[in-house]
């Protein structure tokens, strides 16, 4: 498959026919990796605008919610859209939880990080970054579905930053040495060391509000 993406093993691993392992069975029939990015962006942007009308700046989010937010994404183009996985998979040679303890963990996700940090009301940017970083982590390390993880995590992160009276969140300085920085604050957290994931975010919240102000000032 595709460098960087995710190695799967189990019966949902199939792939488009004619996508030579690099784009997973789809309802289009997409086999080409550009077009099957294209589709599931153009989805993406449509799903946010959506859940802007339906979701309560006081809500408490879920693990059915989460679930949610990934259908109303993907399901034009997988069958599986807001179902846990049923596969294992592994990233870089990192292995995220097994399968079959995703919906155990996804309750603990809810009884645990969204019932303490959400509904996301902190006003004190290092009780804020706090806040998105774990359960950001938590909801990485679950992986809970087949592809869309990390975007579906934005999207969770940023509505919980619409609460807190911020605008949509930039997550375009994650890349390069940055990203680098992401990873390993991922592998932080599997011993509970949010210290990394909260300086990613209180990055992405300066970098979010200096380009507010420029567009403001500008």
């Amino acid at each position: 498959m595709q460098r960087g993406r995710y190695k799967a093993v189990g019966p949902e691993a199939e792939f488009e026919p004619g996508s030579r392992g690099r784009v997973l069975r789809n309802l289009l029939g997409i086999r080409s990796v550009r077009e099957m990015a294209r589709r599931e962006s153009d989805a993406l942007i449509a799903a946010t605008d959506r859940l802007l009308d339906e979701t309560r700046m006081d809500q408490r989010f879920t693990a059915k919610d989460i679930c949610r937010i990934h259908k109303l994404w993907l399901e034009g183009v997988y069958t599986w859209a807001g179902q846990y996985r049923t596969v294992n998979v592994t990233k870089r040679g990192f292995t995220f939880a097994a399968a079959e303890q995703v919906p155990r963990l996804m309750r603990e996700l809810e009884s645990g990080p969204l019932r303490k940090y959400t509904p996301c009301q902190f006003m004190a940017a290092d009780e804020l970054s706090l806040a998105l970083a774990v359960v950001h982590a938590e909801l990485i390390l679950v992986h809970p579905f087949r592809e869309g993880n990390g975007r579906c995590a934005r999207v969770l992160a940023t509505f919980m930053g619409f609460q807190s009276g911020l605008p949509g969140l930039n997550f375009w300085g994650v890349r390069g040495k940055e990203k680098q920085h992401y990873i390993a604050a991922i592998h932080a957290a599997m011993d509970r060391d949010y210290a990394p994931m909260t300086a990613v975010f209180r990055r992405v919240i300066a970098q979010t509000l200096r380009l507010q102000a420029n567009a403001l000032s500008g």
